[in-house]
């Protein structure tokens, strides 16, 4: 066999012989043969997704960010409303497509999961009743055994609380929708949330008071969850930064967020 032939048939036994990505259906090729993408949410984190008890549908940042998916993709949107706690569970059962609705990217979350690219950088801030924002300005001050921690369950609230917390009462609520209720009720003395929704319960409810968000306690970024599926991923990536650069994701932050 002539030298100048060799590695063009090596390329061709490798491109017939190993498996492809691109030769199996990604989970875009799914979506768009289903004519729906399905889009988790908790719908109990102000201001990317609430429940309506009213009406019974989602509403928030997120919700028209879905909305804006599914025009993109050419398809109807349906919401499938799912837990922080089995958030990870779900998508891998396939009960939906993209989570979405300020979930924070961690590294446990990236071993089982893709996040699209990052949208909110946040961390975590301390949030109380205004009389007591000076009384917890850093962790050792809100570290104290006298001092209560509020926290919804099964999230990286809890994580937070628990792996930066020794001394302090952490008292679990469990509905998150809750919480900022119970605080202002005095059930405890501090909240830690992402510096974002510190930022919002601070709006919502007068008595509380975010404190120091623009200094948050550590790093954090939210995005959307995704299945490992690098083909979806690059499309969702792309529609975000089409979103991004033409203004339709900033018009929709300043819509839920001033």
């Amino acid at each position: 066999m002539p030298a100048l032939l060799r590695p063009i048939l090596l390329i061709l036994l490798l491109l017939g012989g190993a498996p492809s990505a691109f030769a199996q259906a990604s989970r875009l090729d799914v979506i768009l043969a289903r004519g729906t993408v399905r889009v988790g949410l908790t719908g109990d984190y102000r201001p990317f997704s609430a429940l309506n008890k009213e009406t019974g549908h989602f509403e928030g940042l997120d919700v028209d960010m879905a909305g804006s998916l599914g025009q993109a993709l050419g398809v109807k949107v349906e919401f499938v409303p799912t837990t922080w706690g089995s958030l990870l569970a779900d998508l891998a059962a396939e009960k939906f497509d993209v989570g979405m609705g300020g979930i924070s990217v961690t590294l446990e979350r990236q071993k089982v999961a893709f996040f699209s690219m990052p949208l909110v950088r946040s961390g975590k801030a301390a949030i109380a009743r205004c009389a007591d924002k000076d009384r917890f300005a850093t962790l050792a001050d809100i570290d104290q055994p006298k001092v209560k921690v509020l926290t919804n369950p099964g999230g990286t609230n809890e994580r937070f609380d628990r792996a930066s917390l020794k001394a302090a009462q952490i008292v679990v609520v469990p509905s998150n929708t809750a919480v900022f209720d119970e605080l202002v009720a005095g059930a405890g003395d501090v909240m830690i949330t992402d510096s974002v929704e510190a930022r919002l319960q601070q709006k919502l409810h007068h008595e509380l008071c975010a404190i120091h968000p623009d200094q948050p306690f550590d790093f954090g970024e939210l995005a959307y969850l995704l299945p490992r599926d690098p083909v979806l991923k690059a499309w969702i990536d792309q529609w975000l930064h089409i979103s991004i650069e033409t203004g339709g994701y900033a018009t929709l932050t300043r819509k839920w967020l001033e």
